[in-house]
């Protein structure tokens, strides 16, 4: 079908137009003189990637071999889910084949709540489609990977004077926005996206979702976070059109952006309940109701987020150093841990309500963890609607022994 794009007042191309490869056949050898293009040859030609590459090299082309793919790579496409916390990684040798799933990686921290980037400093993943823009064979997190934050849509959407950036993929398993996995897959990962950039696809794209749709704890948990955050369902119903279209296809769908920063799935599919919601609870009768202040998931609305005294460098600070004194607090059987944690941040600022929610050690390491957050000094509150609000904060520690 024929994209007709209209002018000032209606749609602009966003995604899903990528440069087709030109690049030859596969190389047979690993040997120094090989070469995948100038772009591959200068990256390797760096000390990170160099190694990365002899690492990683052999074995991406035996996993190539084993899925049916051409090694370089030609065509790549990333999948992200925040929730659920994982990578995934899909590939094709032509345009009209159906993307295979290549592998999926684990993100291994994460920062935030579901819900798009809006504000520098907000602590959150973006959410939305994305491509490729950057790779830093430097990184403070070993390797790393760009995405072309904010895009067309963000840039009307967020915050104009101060919308954020440097959101990357990453290595180091530390986040306050990022995506990390850890440092054995960002060298597969880069080695990978690079060969393909080098074969002449220009924009990797890179599509970040709050969850895997199909997953049903997943899609209950959005559901719950959709009821006190209506404004959040318009751009999550793009996404699940996006996450859909792939599923049935196997093909990138086209995305574009309309003057208000709202997205349009081009041959959208239609959405239907995943999973039968469980049967509504009846209130008993002859209760007192009680007004319980809920604590907000609201994304959309809220000028000022949470902030940490010094801002969002002095909390990650913070919370790596936390990750270090947390190692002799291992027990002897564990070397490391990832453990997410989940906390308030009142309306007066102060951090309340401690849970693990994932990784958790045992009753004496969590504990302890539990402890020296609390002791964490008053944020700056969130505000909204000009009135200091209490906000959920989701935050990865990483320990890991010597």
């Amino acid at each position: 079908m024929a994209l007709k794009l209209r002018g000032k007042k209606g749609f602009f191309a966003l995604t899903g137009i990528f440069a087709f490869s030109i690049f030859g056949a596969a190389q047979t050898s690993y040997s120094p003189a090989a070469s995948y293009g100038a772009f591959f040859d200068a990256q390797t030609n760096l000390p990170r990637p160099k190694e990365s590459f002899q690492k990683k090299g052999e074995y991406l082309k035996s996993l190539f071999k084993l899925k049916g793919l051409d090694w370089p790579a030609k065509y790549v496409y990333l999948r992200s889910f925040k929730y659920d916390s994982q990578l995934e990684v899909w590939v094709k040798n032509s345009a009209k084949e159906e993307y295979k799933l290549l592998k999926i990686y684990k993100v291994c921290a994460l920062a935030g709540s579901l819900g798009p980037k809006r504000f520098e400093g907000d602590y959150q993943v973006p959410e939305g489609f994305y491509y490729i823009n950057e790779f830093n064979p430097n990184s403070t997190y070993y390797l790393s990977l760009g995405l072309n934050y904010p895009n067309p849509s963000d840039r009307i959407l967020s915050d104009q004077a101060k919308p954020g950036g440097d959101i990357f993929i990453h290595g180091g398993c530390a986040t306050v926005g990022c995506i990390p996995i850890k440092n054995d897959q960002i060298d597969e990962l880069y080695i990978l996206t690079a060969s393909a950039k080098s074969a002449g696809l220009d924009y990797i794209p890179v599509h970040i979702f709050p969850i895997n749709y199909s997953v049903k704890r997943s899609y209950e948990y959005l559901g719950k976070m959709l009821e006190t955050d209506p404004s959040y369902k318009a751009l999550n119903v793009k996404l699940e059109q996006a996450f859909e279209y792939f599923e049935q296809h196997k093909q990138l769908p086209v995305v574009m952006t309309k003057d208000n920063g709202e997205y349009v799935i081009n041959d959208a599919p239609a959405l239907a309940p995943r999973f039968l919601p469980p049967p509504p609870k009846i209130r008993p009768k002859n209760k007192h109701v009680f007004v319980v202040r809920k604590v907000s998931d609201v994304v959309h609305g809220v000028s000022k987020w949470p902030e940490f005294p010094g801002g969002t460098s002095a909390y990650e600070t913070f919370i790596q150093k936390l990750g270090k004194d947390m190692v002799p607090f291992l027990p002897d059987s564990v070397s490391k841990a990832f453990v997410q944690l989940e906390f308030i941040i009142d309306a007066d600022g102060t951090p309340v309500n401690f849970k693990v929610l994932k990784g958790g050690v045992d009753e004496y390491f969590n504990g302890e963890l539990i402890h020296r957050m609390e002791n964490m000094p008053k944020w700056s509150p969130a505000i909204f609607n000009r009135s200091p609000i209490p906000k959920k904060m989701i935050q990865t520690i990483t320990v890991i022994g010597e």
